[in-house]
């Protein structure tokens, strides 16, 4: 197997890591402290080709391949994780329009996604249920040539800034899983509504928002697939949903690492930098030993999902659940490493502890990994 990137690959990390150090960076710690939604970034972000990046040219895509949108989402997160948590969740509502939807959807919905005209959310999570999805009590009931949906959504990314919504509701209650549909909802539609947004720990320019139906109404044809196909487009949206999360917290642990290592060069103590004390060296080489194996793991699990018809829920989960949690080792000794200074918000390595915490929660969390993983292995 090559692990070389293509010249594609390098030259388009490139220009994502130069947007991201010229834009995002400068702006992360302000977006955080103003717990405020980065509108101006969503058409530069269209601009350089990201809001559809491997998804085809003849759906408004760039074309590229799923390693290539690893990197990408790798680069934004390493410059501002929330910005890469807008575009992980701009994917996992496009996603499942790419997997199941008609022509005419993919013309008058699918398209604009992937151009960046219009911002996904993808909403599945409700107060009773996140990974129970069998809980759901949003529903759907067919009125003539309508849909009618009642329920609420929680924890939404994009949720109030979204143009479009993928909502997933209950068409029939009585069989479970087997009862759970997909749909499209535009923004503005007669009885849709947004909750407070939520007052989060981290990625808070991320913005979440409860999504409220009250007798909302949507054209029958806002139908994804047939009734009863929602969880089995939601679980593959997820699973490949689970390598743009490996990919964030990669970029994030990139960011951690690059800052442990100048701070350590610059700080002096002893009358020497501390970068020349064994056991702070030996922190770093265990930061980036950790942080390689991640995101070559990353790499290999991403190239999956360009495998037409392979399942890849088990190495998604590998990919998630290796690199959260060592996303989670390596950024607490970027702080250790600042000491004192490394609790005070001046220094960002402050606000990457704080991001990174979510990346072993949203997309299953750690625990519902090993349970996919431990299922796969004993079936």
């Amino acid at each position: 197997m090559n692990y070389d990137l293509t010249d594609e690959q390098l030259s388009i990390r490139k220009m994502v890591r130069e947007f991201s150090e010229e834009v995002l960076v400068p702006r992360a710690a302000e977006i955080d402290e103003e717990n405020r939604f980065p509108t101006e970034h969503i058409p530069r972000l269209a601009e350089l080709g990201l809001m559809g990046i491997a998804y085809p040219e003849e759906d408004g895509g760039v074309g590229a391949d799923s390693i290539t949108e690893a990197i990408a989402v790798e680069e934004i997160t390493r410059g501002c994780a929330a910005t890469g948590s807008i575009l992980t969740a701009h994917y996992l509502g496009i996603d499942g329009l790419y997997l199941a939807s008609n022509r005419e959807q993919r013309e008058k919905y699918l398209v604009p996604g992937c151009t960046g005209e219009n911002l996904f959310a993808f909403c599945l999570t409700e107060p009773n249920g996140g990974t129970d999805v069998s809980s759901m009590k949003t529903n759907a009931r067919l009125e003539g040539d309508e849909y009618v949906l009642n329920g609420s959504k929680i924890f939404i990314t994009n949720g109030a800034y979204a143009d479009t919504l993928v909502v997933y509701a209950k068409t029939d209650t009585s069989k479970g899983n087997k009862g759970i549909s997909a749909f499209i909802v535009e923004k503005g539609t007669p009885g849709l509504s947004y909750g407070a947004g939520d007052d989060k720990m981290g990625i808070r320019g991320a913005r979440t928002h409860e999504i409220i139906f009250e007798n909302c109404r949507i054209p029958k044809e806002n139908l994804i697939g047939k009734e009863g196909e929602g969880f089995k487009i939601a679980m593959t949206v997820v699973d490949r949903g689970r390598i743009g999360i490996a990919s964030m917290a990669v970029g994030l642990a990139q960011a951690a690492l690059d800052e442990a290592i100048a701070y350590s060069k610059e700080r002096i103590a002893f009358n020497e930098s501390i970068s020349k004390f064994q056991g702070i060296q030996w922190m770093l080489a265990e930061m980036s030993t950790e942080l390689e194996i991640g995101r070559l793991y990353t790499y290999y699990a991403a190239s999956l999902k360009d495998k037409k018809g392979y399942r890849l829920s088990k190495e998604a989960s590998i990919a998630k659940l290796f690199t959260s949690e060592a996303s989670n080792r390596i950024i607490h000794k970027a702080v250790q490493i600042h000491g004192g200074y490394g609790f005070m918000k001046e220094y960002p390595v402050e606000r990457f502890y704080r991001d990174q915490r979510i990346l072993e929660i949203f997309e299953g969390t750690s625990q519902v990994q090993k349970m996919v993983i431990s299922h796969h292995l004993l079936k």
